[in-house]
């Protein structure tokens, strides 16, 4: 093959994008994805943060929907949201594209979150969080899908790990407005108002990234839409050659392997190979949740069963939440020089580690290093199956297989907190961490023992027809 003449063939196509050096193009491609992603993650992460402002408001006062009550129904509409729109909707990334997707989706949650900000009953606010958690769900699964199949092979680790760097940066920006907002209402106004209205302004940035924003090339070979991947690819490849001077790409690869265009159907990933990584999937996903939002829903709580005043154990909970971003940023020098199953696994023991020394510790250094620590972990975790997860199915069925196995992580989210209380109340935080331990002990069997490596290799020839 040549610069300027390509044979149009799904093959061709992977080859000549997996070759692509990684320059500011791709980089721009992932930054793009990842600011999407970041109004996500505010959106997601204010749920715990602004309940005090509720609770204040009366809008929570009496409210049961089923077994959850007060606090807890506004936690429980957000990941039953997740989880309906994750298991419910990640086929249509699937079926419309990828691009497309990306920005509704952005779209529906910034703006249901927007109509949720002028709520003034518990109804009309457990049904617009619900509503807006649907599309925070489909957003989750597309993003991973959409990265996963626009960077080059050799860079996919880094790339999860700069788009988290990214995403996670919102939580102390929500953990600092909070703080500064919730107690207080401006101009007559609740201040929880103002971070919800700040969490819509994603809708703003739609039009600014749709048109950064190419269609996956992958996805259009994979509907038969050849023309239009390679037009795509070849525009990639003019930047690329631009970003390095005009130097000549390296040649397309060798061995890539071509992947049927057809429709895709969710009965496939119940058949081998993708039956086994789907169960595994599904156990990983169940048990990780355990030890990610046992421990950062639950912060200040367990600072301040250790004996801590509840006024400074919030104190340092931000400071601990400061840390969220550099658990990925940390990675970017080795997340693609690491067999991404086995950064899952020496996570989750980080994890299991920085947990049972975080509920042996009585003061308050050794507190906020351990929660530290065990936050990078928790981070580091979630990066690697974030990319590991998009790797493991092929392109026509990668959204909704990615949807449904990481629907099970929200709904093990919907009934953590309740675990927690519980064991709190009965054996206190040594009880939480032992908890959080022994799930992590099962993420590290489920990925260790029955996950396939990924690392470096073409997503067809992971997920080969």
């Amino acid at each position: 093959m040549t610069e300027g003449k390509h044979e149009e063939t799904s093959a061709a196509i992977t080859a000549r994008l997996d070759r692509l050096p990684a320059t500011k193009t791709v980089w721009r491609l992932a930054a793009l994805l990842s600011i999407g992603g970041m109004f996500e993650f505010y959106d997601l992460f204010f749920t715990g943060y602004v309940v005090p402002g509720l609770v204040r408001d009366g809008l929570l006062a009496h409210v049961r929907v089923g077994i959850f009550t007060g606090p807890a129904a506004f936690v429980a509409a957000t990941f039953g949201g997740l989880f309906l729109g994750t298991i419910g909707f990640g086929f249509v990334a699937d079926r419309f594209g990828r691009r497309p997707i990306f920005t509704a989706s952005l779209l529906w949650y910034s703006l249901c979150t927007a109509i949720m900000a002028f709520q003034h009953t518990p109804a009309g606010l457990l049904a617009w969080r619900l509503v807006a958690g649907i599309g925070i769900g489909i957003e989750l699964v597309t993003i991973d899908t959409y990265l996963a199949e626009l960077v080059p092979k050799d860079v996919r680790g880094r790339a999860f790990a700069f788009n988290q760097v990214v995403q996670f940066s919102a939580v102390p920006v929500v953990a600092l407005l909070s703080w500064q907002l919730v107690p207080r209402a401006p101009f007559g106004i609740a201040g929880w108002r103002f971070v919800v209205l700040i969490g819509a302004l994603g809708a703003v940035f739609v039009w600014l990234l749709r048109r950064g924003l190419p269609e996956s090339p992958r996805w259009l070979a994979g509907q038969g839409r050849l023309a239009e991947a390679a037009r795509i690819t070849a525009a990639l490849e003019a930047r690329v050659i631009a970003d390095r001077g005009g130097r000549a790409l390296p040649p397309p690869l060798r061995d890539a392997i071509e992947e049927v265009a057809a429709p895709g159907r969710f009965a496939e990933i119940w058949r081998p190979p993708y039956r086994a990584r789907t169960i595994m999937l599904m156990v990983f996903q169940f048990f990780q949740t355990i030890g990610y939002y046992g421990f950062a829903s639950w912060v200040p709580t367990l600072i301040a069963e250790q004996g801590i005043h509840i006024g400074n154990s919030l104190l340092y909970a931000f400071v601990i939440a400061l840390a969220n971003p550099f658990g990925p940023a940390l990675a970017l020098s080795f997340a693609d020089r690491i067999e991404r199953k086995w950064l899952i696994v020496f996570a989750a023991f980080g994890i299991a580690a920085a947990g049972l020394a975080f509920a042996a510790q009585r003061t308050i250094p050794g507190l906020v290093a351990c929660g530290v620590v065990l936050t990078l972990a928790n981070n580091i975790l979630s990066f690697s199956f974030h990319a590991y997860q998009s790797e493991l199915y092929p392109t026509r069925v990668r959204a909704r297989a990615v949807g449904f196995v990481y629907s099970w992580s929200r709904l093990s989210a919907v009934f953590v907190s309740f675990l927690i209380a519980a064991l709190l109340n009965l054996g206190g935080v040594p009880s939480v961490f032992v908890f959080i331990a022994g799930a992590m002990l099962v993420v590290m069997i489920a990925i260790g023992v029955f996950g396939p490596a990924t690392g470096g290799r073409q997503l067809e020839a992971i997920s080969p027809d």
